[in-house]
């Protein structure tokens, strides 16, 4: 797993009914929490690091876990002001959900499942109708009922076996993402005493009682073994045990059902084994031995193995290869390389398969038809938008879903007729209050980079902009691991548009919207580029009178919180605020500990600070390594007690070192929830909460009045 937060694009920036109502003086502001200092020396390549804050640690420590609380208690006090205007802005975002609400069903075998969710109730519950949409609903998962008397609760697997009969889930109850497997009996509602922790992923076989799973190391939270569970049995086959720390593992059965396939996969390589889904029983085979810099994915139709390769290709290819020799020199090109357009996945079907490309930063679906060869792609109206596929669990179906939205229009299912070229909007995600699009702009402009790249920048607003420097303006980046920022709809970002502030993001490098090559430019040793590229962004919006820097509030969450660590060092001064969302900040001593989730696996992002070159590079952005005595905008820092990805004292170390230092008067808050994980909390009315509060304090930065 990477350091990616999910909520990266629902941050944005309200009104504040009054500017007056946070003009404490001096006097009667809180005091904030002073971090004892407890020096620690850290030698490394003839240099000493002192960290003072390193006893933070300890997450059993009372002292560590009374800091937390005590920061805590500092941000609420100096929000209280806000609590009036945090209930009002909760309940103008809640005004336009559809509380009570159904997804759209999807075929799988006899049934249609579905998720939906009730008025009041924090979590979905899952369900299926046998035959028909009229059938009577089955509930499989109620989580409100798993959830009862948790400050946590998410599913991650969900997979039925192919009669109908079985469900394979996993659950975690405290926000680590540490998944434990569940085998329920749908016929009987009843759990099966088949179970197994640090749950991955999961595939059934299709004799219907076989299951296979792989598990995390305990330690790194690396996928690291794969095991054949057969039901009722009390010991399960290990099968395949990956020794590589760069590598982590995952299985998946292909949509036609015939494999279990099982991928090794790090940062630059990848080997694939796999074995029939009608002969469990089996041992894996290799299709390709692994190779430095090759990376590929395997997925099947009929008698030929499809390899979605970068081999000769940086942003892949795909081509075919029999199943009875998969071999390089039987290879057959289906897709050609295309520098400029990046493959990024594959879907195959009985009669035609599905590419899923990015072309100059946008996503395009192509269609290619087994029979005549004939090539289309699905056609989108929008200038900035995301499309992705849905939920196709069907091998023999002329049909394709997928979703589509865009800054301005709302989430939508839709239905492709492949062989007719028709789509049918099954669902449009429903906004109360009123609202229209046409009242709405999109657009994506460019900046240019310090070496002459051009950056692109996804804008919205309300179409009455303006160009005279006096919009405030709300600025998102992430650019890590190749990931590209979706162009998601928000119904709670309306709050932020109705009232004339902009919201953009910037597609930096380090990200993977303009493909491989983009990715490679903002990892390692061209990490630096990432955050110049952002500030680049910014100027260029500041420059074009978008917004102007008194008025400028900038976000990111995880690796995006390392971008907003990096440019507040670099140029506290280009910004009103930030809100920095669980920040991956402590850069070289989170890298230097191999016994933390993701470190060994992430030496080929952002470098292995034990190799000198490497190291000093990461000593020149590192968040925590660069804090300066000089003026800071104010700051607003998230984290959750019980992240994996990014561990809570990173942040907790941060502010600790950033108030010590900084010479400014300007808030910096820092709040902690106390029992969630790395995407915060996981009840959808508590997620809506943390977004009024985030609002609430860039408005209070910004003294926008009604």
């Amino acid at each position: 797993m990477k350091r990616i937060v999910y909520y990266l694009a629902l941050l944005g920036t309200l009104l504040f009914n009054s500017a007056t109502a946070m003009a404490q003086t001096e006097n009667t502001m809180p005091t904030p929490p002073a971090a004892r200092k407890v020096e620690k020396k850290i030698d490394l390549h003839g240099e000493v690091l002192i960290d003072n804050y390193f006893w933070m640690r300890e997450k059993s420590s009372p002292e560590v876990i009374a800091y937390l609380e005590a920061e805590n208690a500092y941000t609420d006090a100096l929000m209280k002001p806000t609590e009036d205007f945090q209930n009002a802005l909760y309940k103008e975002m809640l005004g336009r959900i559809k509380e009570t609400d159904t997804n759209v069903p999807y075929r799988y075998g006899d049934y249609f499942y579905y998720s939906r969710t009730e008025q009041g109730k924090q979590y979905p519950i899952y369900a299926r109708k046998r035959g028909n949409l009229t059938a009577a609903e089955e509930i499989t998962l109620d989580l409100n009922e798993l959830a009862k008397g948790l400050k946590f609760f998410s599913i991650d697997q969900y997979a039925v076996s192919n009669d109908g009969n079985l469900l394979a889930y996993t659950s975690d109850t405290t926000g680590f993402r540490q998944y434990r497997l569940h085998i329920k009996d749908l016929r009987t509602g009843k759990l099966l005493p088949d179970t197994a922790e640090r749950v991955t992923s999961v595939a059934w076989a299709n004799d219907n009682k076989t299951l296979f799973y792989t598990v995390e190391d305990p330690v790194s939270k690396r996928s690291h073994r794969f095991y054949r569970h057969t039901l009722s049995q009390t010991t399960d086959d290990l099968l395949y045990e990956e020794k590589d720390e760069l590598f982590n593992i995952e299985a998946k059965r292909p949509r036609s059902r015939a494999f279990i396939i099982l991928t090794s996969d790090s940062f630059n390589s990848t080997e694939v084994r796999y074995l029939s889904a009608d002969k469990p029983d089996d041992s894996l085979k290799v299709l390709l031995p692994r190779e430095s810099m090759h990376r590929y994915y395997v997925d099947h139709h009929n008698e030929q193995f499809y390899i979605r390769t970068n081999e000769g290709a940086k942003n892949f290819r795909l081509v075919s290869a029999p199943i009875s020799n998969p071999a390089k020199k039987n290879w057959k090109e289906v897709i050609a390389h295309r520098p400029e357009v990046l493959l990024e996945e594959t879907d195959f079907f009985a009669d035609y398969f599905v590419a899923y490309e990015r072309d100059k930063g946008l996503q395009k679906m192509r269609v290619t038809e087994f029979k005549t060869g004939k090539v289309h792609n699905v056609e989108f109206p929008e200038p900035v938008y995301s499309a992705a596929p849905s939920a196709n669990l069907e091998f023999n179906t002329s049909v394709l879903r997928f979703t589509y939205q865009s800054f301005i229009t709302p989430a939508s299912v839709f239905d492709y007729d492949t062989k007719t070229r028709k789509r049918i909007l099954l669902k449009q995600t429903e906004v109360r209050g009123g609202y229209d699009p046409s009242q709405y702009g999109s657009e994506r402009i460019y900046a240019t980079a310090t070496d002459g790249v051009r950056i692109p920048i996804s804008i919205v607003y309300k179409k009455d902009l303006r160009r005279d420097g006096a919009r405030p303006l709300l600025l998102n980046g992430y650019g890590a691991y190749g990931y590209p920022l979706p162009i998601n709809f928000s119904s709670a970002r309306l709050s932020l548009l109705n009232r004339g502030v902009v919201f953009a993001i910037a597609h930096i490098r380090g990200g993977g919207e303009m493909g491989e090559v983009w990715h490679d430019q903002g990892k390692m040793m061209f990490k630096r580029n990432t955050f110049t590229d952002f500030i680049a962004a910014a100027e260029h919006l500041v420059g074009e009178k978008y917004t102007s820097k008194d008025r400028l509030v900038i976000t990111g969450g995880s690796a995006g919180g390392l971008l907003m660590g990096a440019v507040l060092n670099l140029r506290p001064d280009l910004f009103k605020a930030a809100v920095v969302q669980v920040p991956f900040v402590d850069v070289i001593n989170t890298m230097l500990d191999e016994t933390l989730p993701l470190t060994v696996g992430e030496f080929q992002e952002w470098g292995n600070p034990k190799v000198k070159a490497e190291y000093d590079y990461m000593k020149s952005y590192s968040p925590y390594e660069n804090i300066a005595a000089k003026d800071y905008p104010a700051i607003l820092v998230r984290t959750s007690l019980n992240d994996s990805q990014v561990m809570y004292w990173e942040p907790a170390k941060y502010v600790a070192r950033l108030r010590a230092t900084k010479t400014d008067k300007n808030p910096l808050l820092f709040k902690t929830n106390m029992g969630a994980g790395h995407g915060g909390a996981s009840g959808r009315y508590d997620f809506l909460r943390d977004i009024a509060f985030d609002y609430a304090f860039m408005l209070w930065q910004l003294g926008i009045t009604r």
